[in-house]
C-alpha cells in the first residue's frame, strides 16, 4: 500500500506533473495542495502543518538552530536572480547602488532568501556592506506584515515600520529610500511612475552577476518534516528522484513552438538564449551541481547574522539524497 503524503507547494511548471499525476513519486500516494508561498512558509514555519513543503533556503537554514524540525531535500522549486528586486523613488537620492550606503530600506522581512542574496550581491558586487543600511520591516499588500521567525540580528538597525503603511506607500511618501522584495510593488505594478527599478536594465545586471559567479540564486528548497521523514527515511529518495523527473519533463517543452507552453510570444528564444549562456541544464538539482551557490548563501546568512554557524552543504540535506548506488 502506497504511503500517504501531503505535499504543500507553489503552482509552477516544473512541480506541475507532480500535481497531476503524470509523475508519481515510487511508494507514494502524493497529494498536492497549490498555495501562495507566503502562506505556505507561514503555516510551515508556525504550526508545521504539512508532511512534506516548500520553504524558504534562509528559514531553513534558521530552523536547524532551532531543534531542526524539518529536513531538506535538494530541490529547489524556486530560482530568481535579484537585482530585479530593488526599487527606489524616480525622484529620489538613490542613483546606483553605491548610494544605498546609509539609507533606510523597505523589506517585507529580513530573513526572506531573497532579501539575503540581495544583501549579500550588494555587500560582494555593489560596495555595500549589510551594517551601512538600516532596514525597516513591512508588507507590500498589507501593512501588517511581520517577521515569521523571530530574529535579532547583532549589529543590524532592523525595526519594523512605525505607521500604518504599505512599503511602496513609505517609499512614495519619501520614509524609507528603497525597497528590497521578492514580489513586485503593487504600486511598481499599477505604473506608478514615482517607482523605478533601481537597475535600469536588472536582465543585463543579472546576466553580468552570472558570467561572473557562475550562480542561479536559489530561493526555496522543499522539507519534510522530521517525525515523517525518520519514520520512512526512503521517502527522501522516492521525492527527489520524482522532483527532478517532473523538472526534466517541464524543461523539455520550454524551447517547442508547435504549440507555445507559456503566453509569452517569443518564449522559445528566450530558452534558446538561457541555454546559450547558463547551459542546457540550468535549473539543477543535487548537492553538487548546487555547492558553490549553497555555499554563498550559507555565508551569507551567517554574516548577515542570521544561521548562527557555518555549516558544510551536506550537512541541509537528507543523506539518502547524496548519492545513488551503482551496478
Amino acid at each position: 500500500m502506497a504511503k500517504q503524503l501531503t505535499l504543500a507547494c507553489g503552482a509552477y511548471d516544473r512541480t506541475a506533473p507532480l500535481a497531476d499525476g503524470r509523475v508519481r513519486p515510487e511508494g507514494i500516494d502524493l497529494t498536492v495542495l497549490t498555495l501562495p508561498v507566503e502562506e505556505i512558509f507561514y503555516r510551515t514555519a508556525t504550526y508545521r502543518e504539512f508532511p512534506v513543503s516548500e520553504l524558504s533556503l534562509s528559514s531553513y537554514l534558521l530552523t536547524l538552530d532551532r531543534g531542526a524540525p524539518f529536513v531538506a531535500i535538494p530541490v529547489f522549486p524556486s530560482r530568481s536572480f535579484r537585482h530585479n528586486g530593488v526599487y527606489v523613488r524616480a525622484d529620489g537620492p538613490i542613483a546606483s547602488a553605491a548610494d544605498l550606503v546609509g539609507a533606510t530600506v523597505g523589506i517585507p522581512e529580513y530573513q526572506v532568501t531573497a532579501a539575503v542574496w540581495i544583501r549579500g550581491i550588494l555587500a560582494d558586487h555593489h560596495g555595500v556592506p549589510v551594517r551601512s543600511v538600516r532596514y525597516r520591516t513591512g508588507g507590500l499588500y498589507d501593512p501588517r506584515r511581520r517577521e515569521k521567525l523571530a530574529i535579532s540580528p547583532p549589529g543590524i538597525d532592523l525595526k519594523p515600520v512605525d505607521r500604518d503603511a504599505t512599503l511602496g506607500e513609505l517609499l512614495i511618501a519619501g520614509e524609507i529610500d528603497a525597497i528590497y522584495s521578492p514580489r513586485v510593488p503593487p504600486e511598481y505594478l499599477r505604473g506608478d511612475p514615482r517607482i523605478r527599478r533601481l537597475w535600469a536594465d536588472p536582465k543585463g545586471a543579472e546576466t553580468e552577476y552570472y558570467r561572473a559567479t557562475g550562480i542561479f540564486p536559489m530561493m526555496h528548497t522543499v522539507v519534510i518534516r522530521r517525525d515523517v521523514y525518520e519514520a520512512d527515511r526512503w521517502i527522501a529518495r522516492s521525492l527527489f528522484t520524482a522532483f527532478e523527473s517532473a523538472k526534466d519533463l517541464a524543461a523539455s517543452h520550454l524551447g517547442e513552438t508547435a504549440a507555445l507552453a507559456s503566453m509569452l510570444p517569443w518564449s522559445y528564444q528566450e530558452a534558446e538564449q538561457t541555454r546559450t549562456l547558463m547551459g542546457q541544464d540550468f535549473w539543477t538539482y543535487g548537492l553538487e551541481a548546487n555547492r558553490a551557490a549553497l555555499e554563498t548563501l550559507i555565508g551569507y546568512s551567517v554574516d548577515q547574522g542570521l544561521a548562527s554557524g557555518v555549516r558544510e552543504p551536506e550537512e541541509l540535506f537528507a543523506p539518502e539524497t547524496a548519492s545513488s548506488f551503482v551496478i
